[in-house]
């Protein structure tokens, strides 16, 4: 029943039947002219409900597409199978539109990229499917991209695609996301791009690209590259350099590839020339372009300015092709030159970027405290520990020397073979590349002992570049040697010889053998302890050798030659010691030979040329088990022999100086630890590193200097016994052995001092004989003060006769002199202590100590 006829009822059954109904207190009808009113929380729903449905017909009739625009199709973007045939799915067109979209109304006629509708690409799901045979799917794998927005960048960039692809080490893709509307056949025909080029081309340009807005672009770049690593997983993503692409384009691939975890490189403008030499390199090795940390490490003697600063100047001058500028640390000596601190003051490094990027100081100074001549092996602990690697996987240090001089493309060379021999795919399986300790930049002159000239090994089986004849050419070697000129060390051998020398010092060289020098004095101490490392792990160090031995990557300057510190000699103290140089007026005295003033070693200049031009076989990549090998020694070996000696010298070094017995078994190596070839060390010194340093270095420990305490008591006896022969004005004598001084509890008892009986001596004197028996009657007046004493100390108590005599006489006692026969009453008394009278002292008591400690004795 409705409300209206529930409340007015003109039906007389259904009257009765409201008679009838009990009427509750609780429930009461509103009144018949009150209407019903709604709760508020209903009414605001409903107003949300109605303007929720005005804003979807809102949008529903905005983004209605217009007439004339095509029909939208999504390509299909499925996971590659496995299968290498492939039908490209069908669309319901194929081609992409030619005529420019329609403008809006409030867009000129002047700017011509206004378009931001969707994005559709017509032509790159056909040649993504197509590489499904190249395992695009799995994570791991041999695929090298090249992307490019503008013909003037893909004419940089295909050659060196071309390059690499010819090297047959990587699976090489060209992609092209620009405006461009140049179809890819024509772009190909213009490059000169043949058959002979095994590139697999990509056009990731969208639809209506030649109208498409910034953002629209920078869209499809974002998204085009999306599509291409769901397909490709390429390992590496090379562009070319920032200036000559689209900004949309540089913006979009370095978000990007952040957020997918992909190495960027960004060439130069002279990528052309100077960089062809990564097309030598893998997928796996570019991977890792950016992920390479680089610490340069100087140290510097004193009096050196000329030649670090001419250091400092090879490095600012190299190129480093857009690669973060390597860390320098240099450690100063005591006294820095004036040119020196002049250079430091105005370095700035890295270069300061002017597109407005935060500049960030990658200089760090260690200035050196003491002055004295550090020991061999302060002077290795002080190199070594300059430079720690965070990541000893990635970070790695060049030790370079004041009397080197770079080239400009030292960065190139370094980093060609680092990639290739760390972080190629078949470093990481190769034996010999896990026993490579680093990279040296320079060919060395001379032996480790400088006893002869070095001569380098040659390929001997090798062949010309034309492939057609043998030749001698010169080739890469590995030796067991260190450099300490221009060396670069891997961070974890970096890190092994750190818990090395540790463990090395840490030995008393007390227990170790002498042991022959098989490096010069010429260079620096911490080289031998390298070598000890190197020979008993079977590390070698990879040597540079060149066609042209007129150039090279590092230049060792002569001419302002140090010895290291720690093997120099002691310079002339006085102008004394400095010979005085005679000058001979005649002419001949001036006269010299040219001869006398060439250098030991022939000197190389710098290269400046094309890298790839002076490697050998035309800069191709060799294994490392191709090269040659060397001992220590310069004999050349296999490496089943350089193994073998490997493990010879492993057993007696850790008998000699690990002091490991016969019997113990070698632990398993740990992987940058050395302490399988320590078997104890000393308790004192372990794990401290001083086994052979001078506790008066700046590395000792802090001496506990102990007071000496000097027994004085003959000496005041003898002072006592001299004083009693003066008093009584004999001669001095010799004490008899019968005769005993006062021990310092009898001269305690006796309340006098020294000074104290020089007065009484002086009054005494003065008084004559009258004086004497005035002494003689105090004597015994105080022999009664010691005998009362002593009783309080026995007994605990006062005795009041006694006391009344020590009050009456206590002002005689202090002006009374000493009789010269004191020193027989003393002995008396002290006889009768040791009998075991009643004056014999047991403790003493807190107010005896008090008068023992204010008369002075």
């Amino acid at each position: 029943m409705s409300l209206f006829g529930r409340i007015f009822a003109d039906d007389e059954e259904l009257g009765k039947k409201d008679d009838d109904r009990g009427r509750g207190k609780a429930k009461m009808l509103s009144p018949p002219w009150s209407a019903r009113k709604y709760p508020p929380w209903r009414r605001k729903r409903t107003v949300l409900y109605a303007l929720m449905a005005c804003i979807a017909l809102y949008l529903f009739f905005k983004n209605i597409p217009p007439p004339d625009h095509p029909p939208i199709v999504r390509p299909h973007y499925a996971r590659p199978s496995r299968d290498d045939h492939y039908t490209p799915p069908k669309t319901i067109n194929d081609s992409p539109p030619h005529k420019p979209p329609p403008r809006p109304g409030k867009i000129s006629e002047a700017e011509k990229h206004y378009y931001d509708g969707p994005i559709r690409f017509y032509k790159l799901a056909v040649s993504l499917h197509a590489i499904s045979r190249l395992r695009g799917h799995i994570e791991a794998n041999r695929n090298v991209l090249f992307a490019a927005s503008n013909l003037r960048s893909a004419s940089e960039l295909i050659p060196i695609a071309c390059e690499m692809a010819g090297w047959d080490r990587n699976d090489v893709h060209f992609a092209f996301m620009g405006r461009d509307d140049l179809d890819m056949d024509e772009l190909k025909l213009l490059n000169g791009v043949d058959n002979e080029c095994n590139v697999n081309w990509h056009d990731a340009r969208p639809d209506f690209s030649i109208w498409s807005s910034d953002y629209r672009m920078e869209v499809t770049v974002a998204a085009g590259l999306g599509h291409i690593q769901t397909f490709m997983h390429p390992q590496v993503v090379i562009v070319d350099d920032p200036s000559r692409e689209d900004a949309f384009f540089t913006k979009a691939m370095r978000s990007k590839t952040l957020e997918l975890g992909r190495s960027l490189i960004e060439l130069t403008t002279d990528a052309a020339e100077n960089l062809m030499w990564i097309t030598r390199l893998d997928s796996a090795s570019l991977a890792a372009f950016h992920t390479v940390y680089v610490d340069i490490l100087i140290h510097a003697p004193p009096h050196s300015s000329g030649s670090l600063v001419r250091l400092l100047k090879s490095i600012e001058a190299a190129d480093y092709f857009n690669h973060r500028r390597p860390h320098l640390t240099i450690e100063l000596p005591t006294e820095v030159d004036t040119p020196t601190a002049d250079y430091l003051d105005e370095l700035v490094w890295p270069p300061i970027d002017w597109s407005g990027a935060p500049h960030t100081s990658q200089v760090t100074l260690r200035h050196r405290i003491p002055r004295r001549t550090f020991t061999e092996a302060e002077a290795s602990i002080r190199l070594v520990e300059s430079f720690y690697p965070a990541r000893p996987a990635d970070s790695h240090v060049l030790v370079l020397s004041p009397q080197v001089e770079l080239s400009p493309l030292y960065f190139h060379f370094l980093m060609l073979n680092l990639l290739e021999y760390k972080y190629s795919q078949s470093s990481r399986f190769s034996e010999e590349a896990k026993n490579l300790v680093g990279l040296s930049l320079e060919l060395p002159q001379t032996y480790l002992n400088e006893s002869n000239l070095f001569t380098p090994p040659t390929n001997a089986g090798g062949v010309n570049k034309a492939g057609d004849q043998p030749t001698d050419e010169p080739t890469p070697f590995l030796w067991q040697a260190p450099s300490s000129n221009a060396a670069l060390y891997f961070g974890d051998k970096w890190v092994e010889f750190h818990s090395f020398l540790t463990s090395r010092l840490s030995l008393d060289p007390a227990k170790a053998p002498s042991r022959p020098k098989l490096v010069s004095e010429a260079y620096p101490s911490w080289l031998e302890h390298l070598l000890e490392l190197m020979r008993a792990r079977g590390y070698a160090l990879l040597y540079p050798n060149f066609s042209s031995g007129r150039e090279s990557i590092a230049s060792v300057h002569y001419e302002l030659f140090q010895s290291p510190e720690e093997y120099s000699k002691p310079k002339a103290t006085s102008a004394a010691d400095t010979p005085v140089p005679t000058i001979d007026t005649k002419e001949e005295t001036f006269k010299t030979e040219l001869s006398s003033h060439h250098p030991k070693h022939p000197e190389s200049s710098p290269l400046t040329s094309n890298l790839i031009s002076l490697l050998p076989q035309s800069g191709a990549v060799q294994e490392l088990f191709e090269l040659p090998l060397l001992s220590h020694e310069g004999h050349e070996l296999d490496f089943s022999a350089f193994d073998s000696t490997a493990r010879a010298f492993t057993t007696s070094f850790r008998r000699q100086f690990g002091q490991c017995a016969a019997t113990t078994k070698q632990p398993d190596v740990i992987p940058m630890k050395a302490d399988d070839l320590f078997c104890d060390h000393d308790d004192d010194k372990a794990g401290l590193g001083l086994g052979d340093l001078d506790l008066g270095g700046p590395y000792a420990l802090p001496q506990i200097i102990k007071p000496v305490v000097k027994d004085d008591s003959e000496i005041r006896q003898t002072e006592f016994e001299a004083h009693l022969k003066r008093q009584a004005g004999k001669p001095m004598e010799v004490q008899g052995e019968d005769e005993e001084g006062p021990s310092e509890e009898e001269a305690a008892q006796d309340g006098g001092s020294d000074e104290d009986d020089v007065e009484e001596e002086s009054e005494a004197e003065s008084n004559g004989k009258d004086g004497q028996e005035k002494a003689q009657e105090t004597k015994k007046k105080k022999k009664k003060n010691s005998d009362a004493k002593n009783d309080i100390t026995s007994t605990g108590e006062k005795d009041p006769e006694k006391d009344e005599d020590e009050g009456a006489d206590g002002d005689d006692i202090a002006d009374a002199a000493i009789k010269p026969d004191r020193k027989i009453e003393k002995k008396d008394q002290k006889s009768k202590a040791d009998n075991g009278g009643e004056n014999t002292p047991k403790k003493k008591g807190p107010d005896e100590k008090a008068s023992v400690r204010d008369r002075g004795w």
